[in-house]
Parts: structure tokens; C-alpha cells; sequence
């Protein structure tokens, strides 16, 4: 039997594609501890960046078809095969309520939004801080650059876009399996709604009234795979075996720790999920993402990516490690390795 099927709310609350026990009120009790024992270095002790990118550059398409720009976390703006997708924008200074309060960023964004080239696509993935920044999509529906967007997003979701303005005819929001097929003059792009294993709300009232999903991207010559929050679940294989290859794959490698492992990846994790999907073989490059922008768990804030380091020689695994802001033409055969942070 599939695991592939349509997300359904029971009680009024959307589940999990797989069995998965949420941490209750009793969580505190154990993670209180943790965090006032704690001393790793979640923050940096040191200024980073700050980072800058060139606007300029979108002047000009990719030479390769495909360019990517980490924002840093799990926002890219994503130029595939003639479309321009941001994806999981957050320009708050904090992720949290009004974007001021919780975690704070580490480095100031590398670009106004008021310089971001014409967008084809807004992606949101689900409704946690991190990934909607409340007043970022608010100004990103008032600027010029997204009059011809098309929002895309995860069931639920579209009522929180249509609350910051967003007309509701522009809006698509998807169940599980669920496609969108968007034209851009003579170019075509495919975004679909896959299962993940998270959650979503905003409040202490509001879990699992919204969707969240992982999304596939698929212009003329390229297909993306962006796996948004998920922990790790049997799912990832069946995703994969749904297409012949993907070129890159986004997962999710910071704000991990065993307590919470049924939502998040972490870097083992991660690499396993990659393999699941197919491996380099299949699937390309790696990318990960949900990492150095925000302290969201307790490991130290280049632990992540470190880890995921220390395991590339083990693993199948190729990487795609950019440097935050900088626009780069994707090359699978020599993929971005910009290790950024050993300088902080």
C-alpha cells in the first residue's frame, strides 16, 4: 500500500503520513534542563558576514539553466528553466511572533526584497516562523516583483496569505500529490505537493489545523526536490521511485536532536533520506538547508553541517554548499563548495 495519498483532517487536525508521538506540555520538562546546561555555541560568538548579493546578475539567465541563492535556513530563491521560485522567504530579523521575538538571525539579509529580480513563484511549505516570515511575504505581495507570482503553498496556508493581502485568485493551494502546471511564455514548470513527516501552527491553539508538505519542481530540463521540515519516515524511498531522477535535493540538516527526531532530520539522517531517494546516482547533489541562520536546538551552530561533512566520505553523498547570497549556475559536476563558515 502507497504512502503516497492525500493529506485528511480527523477532529480538525491534519496527520502525519506516518505514526508520530508530538511532544506534550512534559517535553518542557526535559528540554529545560538541557538548554540551562547547555554550552555549546548555538550562537556565534562572532559577528558573521555580513554576506551581499549582486543583484545585477539576475540580469542575465543561468548559463546552465538552473542558478540557486541561499538566503540562509530554508529560503532560496530558486531559477530553474526560465521560472524564478522563492521559496520559504524570511527576512524578519527574529522567527518568531511579529518578527521580533524568538531566535534571532545571525547575519542580516544579503539583499533588500526591493532587489529581487521578477518572481514566477512564491513557495511557502508550511506555516512555522521559520519558513512564513508574516511581514516578508507581506511586503513581497506590495512589490512589483510578484505581480505576475503565482502563490503556491500547503492547504491551510492560503487563508494566512489571503490575511496579509494576497488576492485569493492568485493563490494555489495543494493537498498531498496534489500538481500545479504554471506557463511562463514559452516555458512550463510542475510543482507538486509530496507528504513530510512535521507540523504546523502558530500559536498554542492552531497545530495541525494547516498543511505541510515537501514539493517537487519540474521545468523543461531540470527537477528539484525541496524537502521543506520533515523527520524521517520510510516515505522519502517512495518519493523518490516516483521520478527517474532528480538533479538536486534539498533536505533539512539544523534544529535537530533525538528528542524531536520524528520531525526533523539532522544530518544522519538526512544523508539516509538522500540515499533512500536514490543516491547520487539518482538524485544529483545534496543541498542542505535549515541550517545557520537561526538557533533553534542545542547543538553548536556549525554542528550540522560538520557532521554532514564528516560523513560525505562514508556516504553517498555530493554536496552543494554555497555561500549565503551568492547567486551560483548549478553544476552537477562540480557542485558548489564554499565552506563559508569555517572563518567565523
Amino acid at each position: 500500500m502507497s504512502l503516497l495519498l492525500r493529506a485528511k483532517k480527523i477532529e480538525g487536525k491534519f496527520q502525519n503520513p506516518a505514526p508520530t508521538v508530538m511532544a506534550g506540555f512534559s517535553m518542557a520538562f526535559k528540554v529545560l534542563p538541557l538548554y540551562l546546561k547547555n554550552r555549546e555555541e548555538s550562537t556565534p560568538r562572532n559577528a558573521i558576514g555580513p554576506f551581499h548579493t549582486d543583484s545585477l546578475i539576475y540580469a542575465s539567465e543561468p548559463h546552465t539553466g538552473m542558478r540557486l541563492t541561499w538566503f540562509g535556513h530554508s529560503s532560496v530563491l530558486l531559477e530553474i528553466d526560465g521560472f524564478r521560485v522563492l521559496m520559504d522567504p524570511i527576512w524578519e530579523k527574529g522567527a518568531g511572533p511579529f518578527g521580533v521575538f524568538g531566535p534571532k538571525r545571525f547575519f542580516a539579509p544579503t539583499m533588500r526584497l526591493e532587489d529581487l529580480p521578477p518572481l514566477d513563484v512564491v513557495l511557502v511549505s508550511h506555516d512555522h516562523y521559520d519558513h512564513f516570515g508574516a511581514k516578508t511575504l507581506k511586503r513581497l505581495n506590495e512589490l512589483p516583483q510578484t505581480l505576475g507570482a503565482r502563490w503556491v503553498t500547503s492547504l491551510g496556508v492560503d487563508q494566512r496569505l489571503q490575511k496579509l493581502g494576497v488576492p485569493t485568485e492568485r493563490i494555489t493551494a495543494l493537498n498531498w500529490t496534489e500538481t500545479v502546471e504554471l506557463g511562463h511564455g514559452e516555458h512550463k514548470l510542475r510543482v507538486t505537493s509530496w507528504p513530510a513527516r512535521h507540523f504546523s501552527g502558530r500559536g498554542l491553539g492552531d497545530r495541525f489545523k494547516t498543511l505541510w508538505g515537501s514539493f517537487v519542481l519540474e521545468g523543461e530540463k531540470h527537477r528539484v526536490y525541496f524537502g521543506a521540515d520533515s523527520g524521517y519516515w520510510d516515505g522519502f524511498a517512495e518519493i523518490g521511485a516516483q521520478y527517474d531522477r532528480f538533479d538536486l535535493v534539498m533536505l533539512e540538516i539544523g534544529a535537530f536532536h533525538p528528542l524531536w527526531s520524528a520531525i526533523h532530520l539532522g544530518p544522519d539522517n538526512a544523508a539516509k533520506a538522500f540515499a533512500d531517494m536514490g543516491g547520487s546516482a539518482k538524485c544529483g547533489v545534496l543541498f542542505p538547508i535549515h541550517w545557520g541562520l537561526f538557533n533553534l536546538a542545542l547543538h553548536a551552530w556549525r554542528q550540522p553541517i560538520e557532521e554532514l561533512l564528516s560523513l560525505e566520505d562514508g556516504k553517498d553523498l555530493r554536496l552543494w554548499l554555497p555561500k549565503p547570497g551568492v547567486p551560483t549556475d548549478f553544476d552537477a559536476e562540480n557542485p558548489s563548495r564554499e565552506l563559508w563558515w569555517k572563518q567565523y
